[in-house]
């Protein structure tokens, strides 16, 4: 997984504005609130709520 700390550190959920955080596989960023996890493809987040998978 090529995304940067940097990177992550300024990253934000579209929805709510909050932290996001890399899944473990790296496939995607989770945003705790909104149970919303965005993809990772080719190492590029897509950060689109329309995008986002929602969890449990």
């Amino acid at each position: 997984m090529a995304i940067d700390k940097e990177l992550l550190d300024i990253l934000a959920c579209p929805k709510c504005k909050g932290d996001v955080r890399l899944t473990d596989s790296g496939d995607g960023l989770v945003c705790d609130a909104c149970r919303l996890k965005y993809p990772v493809k080719d190492d590029i987040p897509v950060m689109l709520v329309d995008e986002a998978e929602k969890l449990g």
